[in-house]
């Protein structure tokens, strides 16, 4: 189990979205939203293939920034996201996947149980500073 993952320690990769420009890049943040929910599911990235195949294909396709490559959310964890309709925001330097689920899980960690977690956010930052469990996000 990693920490990071699964602690409740507070410990932000502030470095991330540097890290990205560093490789050079040509990516968009792209939220993930259930549409049928309105519930956030995660934050990843997108390049014109990324974007271009997600409209081809139906599904949400991002581009891995560590990886550095496409990444088919569901290839591998069977946890796939149907494309419903893609926004661009008001500077178009951000787009939203409104997506449908085809499954329970749309997060690559798991519950005890093993199963998918609905979303990645499934902590919350409480008044001591500390991270705890959102109700039902590690059951």
């Amino acid at each position: 189990m990693s920490d990071l993952e699964e602690g409740l320690e507070l410990n932000l990769d502030f470095g991330k979205l540097a890290a990205v420009a560093a490789t050079g890049a040509q990516v968009v943040p792209v939220v993930l939203q259930d549409v049928d929910s309105g519930e956030v599911l995660f934050v990843g990235y997108a390049n014109d293939k990324a974007l271009k195949a997600s409209l081809d294909e139906g599904i949400a396709v991002l581009w891995s920034t560590s990886r550095n490559e496409l990444w088919r959310k569901g290839a591998t964890s069977g946890d796939t996201l149907n494309l419903v309709e893609v926004r661009v925001n008001c500077e178009q330097n951000s787009l939203l996947y409104l997506v449908r689920p085809t499954t329970g899980g749309a997060c690559h960690t798991k519950t005890p149980s093993g199963q998918s977690r609905r979303t990645c956010y499934y902590r919350a930052i409480g008044d001591d500073g500390a991270l705890r469990p959102v109700q039902g996000a590690y059951e």
